[in-house]
């Protein structure tokens, strides 16, 4: 009866697991939006990263070659949310601690990021109004 019995009883663990791995379904725009940019900082990757900036914020303001070299001038070594909020439908909120390392002196350093995202319904994506984590404010 046990050799018919285990061999059971782990089949249906492993199905089981299988079943909660699977995670009951797709994220949400809004959710895979924030999963790729989380990737793209978390890799340093903020040329990645600035490609989630809103389009109006990025025509009133674009990146210049000496701020893209100071964000390669570090790497993350930390993000974490600290909170979240919907204020409104169509926006998101979050307070996240973004930690990074200097690559000339190994210091970190903690910054405080609060971040604004809003949906745009014509392109059907989520776009970064706050802008890229200000390297220059620690906490």
């Amino acid at each position: 009866m046990n050799r018919i019995l285990r061999p059971l009883v782990l089949t249906c663990l492993v199905l089981l697991l299988a079943a909660c791995a699977g995670g009951g379904g797709q994220r949400s725009p809004r959710d895979q939006t924030l999963y790729h940019y989380v990737s793209a900082v978390r890799w340093s990757d903020f040329d990645a990263a600035y490609g989630f900036l809103d389009p109006a914020r990025l025509a009133a303001k674009p990146m210049t070659d000496a701020e893209r070299e100071r964000y390669r001038q570090f790497q993350v070594s930390g993000y974490e949310v600290k909170s979240a909020r919907e204020p409104a439908e169509g926006e998101y909120e979050q307070v996240v601690e973004v930690r990074v390392v200097n690559r000339h002196t190994q210091i970190e350093k903690l910054i405080t990021d609060r971040q604004r995202w809003r949906y745009d319904a014509e392109a059907k994506r989520w776009w970064l109004v706050s802008g890229l984590p200000d390297l220059d404010a620690a906490r």
